[in-house]
């Protein structure tokens, strides 16, 4: 087979656009706040990740101005070698000052960050414990590793103390998890999972993309939300979700900081963060310092949309954050759903298998802070007639019932096979080299 053959047999994507159902990359032509233009129409954003809405914010603006002016575009160089300027050391001594660690060190992605540390920290006859519904950036910084992944079901901790009792008891060992899941919106039970980890002589690493900037004491995260910021040994986040910008970082003990800057080839082989981005996460990080009422506005506007959704007969699972996963079926329904809701206004995004597991597909919903009740209620308006239409939801009961099961199309089929190719990992559970 020639090499590009697999480029030609390639058509799926473009028959379903041609179709009219291709739910991904569109454009958005303004910026990323409540209310976005995409492809010309007004659109109710709820598929963005800015929770705190400072993605327009001018005070960010005018930090990545003045950054540009004084620094220029960009570092061309990686951290390692020239491209450490002096606002990246100011960014990572106030990160570490704000998540409570003693040091931090910046990425210029966040995937990066768990590609690097991952990779770095585990070795041959290390294991890595990890929630099966954990982020494809773990899972793809467990493959890149010489250490062996083992996982455990979703937030069970019988299962993760099973696992974790059947590993040697002289192998090193890192449990990473989400602090926030990404689709689901629950929480990891830190409180129950951190204690059992030391039990086993573990170390503990949470992923807190979804976290850091909605939960805890101003945002400070999953750890501190649980009051485990000390017991856990290293917290991850990014810069892409509520800092309303670009990278990510990795806090922990000084020691661990400094054996990850000399190891982490997703950092020592990448150019460094650009000023503009590290000067906006900067001046972020001092607003929400300052600024706890947009959190508390955030949690609010959250809990409106998710009450709002239930009364109208939706199942929204066991989310307690500003991701609302609404749980729609088969893997058509939700392309329908998205169809229709994209057609209304409303910007949301379609999770199908084997992102989740087969049979529950949801629209996943993100709120922001700028979000207000005029926008949640003409978007719930949307949802309870759409849902009415496809069956998802009993006319005018408020009851949830479950869609008849469609046969997929030939179309739908060959679009679930790609996706299937394209998250593979999610059921990986071999060694790697």
């Amino acid at each position: 087979m020639e090499l590009f053959d697999k480029v030609k047999n390639f058509t799926i994507a473009r028959e379903v656009q041609k179709a009219g159902l291709y739910p991904y990359f569109h454009t958005v032509e303004s910026g990323q706040n409540a209310v976005v233009t995409c492809e010309g129409r007004r659109m109710i954003m709820m598929g963005s990740n800015s929770y705190l809405g400072l993605a327009t914010d001018q005070r960010l603006k005018n930090a990545a101005i003045m950054a540009t002016q004084k620094y220029g575009t960009g570092c061309v160089g990686s951290r390692f070698l020239n491209g450490t300027l002096d606002i990246h050391e100011q960014l990572e001594k106030d990160l570490a000052e704000y998540i409570g660690k003693p040091a931090v060190i910046v990425f210029t992605t966040g995937m990066q960050v768990n590609l690097g540390v991952i990779s770095a920290l585990v070795g041959k006859k290390d294991y890595i414990i990890a929630d099966k519904f954990d982020h494809a950036s773990i899972l793809d910084g467990c493959r890149l590793s010489a250490g062996m992944l083992v996982r455990f079901k979703h937030n069970d901790i019988d299962d993760f103390e099973h696992v974790l009792k059947s590993l040697p008891e002289d192998a090193g060992k890192l449990v990473v998890v989400d602090g926030v899941f990404s689709m689901e919106g629950d929480v990891a039970p830190l409180d129950k999972l951190v204690p059992i980890a030391k039990k086993y002589g573990a170390r503990f690493m949470v992923d807190d993309a979804h976290g850091v900037g909605v939960l805890g004491r101003c945002g400070r995260g999953t750890c501190d939300h649980f009051g485990l910021t000390d017991e856990v040994d290293l917290i991850m986040g990014t810069f892409s979700k509520s800092f309303a910008s670009t990278g990510g970082f990795i806090a922990g003990d000084e020691d661990v900081i400094h054996y990850i800057k000399h190891h982490a080839r997703a950092l020592i082989f990448s150019a460094a963060p650009s000023p503009a981005n590290v000067a906006s996460v900067i001046k972020a990080l001092e607003i929400v310092k300052k600024d706890k009422k947009r959190i508390a506005r955030l949690l609010k506007v959250s809990e409106y949309m998710r009450d709002k959704l239930k009364s109208i007969g939706f199942d929204t699972g066991s989310t307690t954050t500003p991701i609302i996963p609404v749980g729609i079926g088969d893997d058509m329904t939700a392309f329908k759903m998205w169809k229709r809701l994209f057609d209304k206004g409303v910007f949301v995004t379609p999770v199908v298998a084997p992102a989740v597991p087969p049979g529950r597909a949801l629209i996943r919903v993100s709120m922001m802070a700028s979000h207000t009740k005029k926008h949640v209620d003409e978007a719930c308006a949307a949802f309870k007639e759409v849902g009415e239409e496809l069956g998802i939801i009993q006319k005018g009961s408020g009851e949830k019932v479950t869609p008849k099961p469609q046969r997929m199309t030939k179309m739908w089929n060959a679009l679930n096979g790609w996706m299937k190719n394209l998250w593979n990992w999610r059921r990986s559970k071999r060694p790697m080299n």
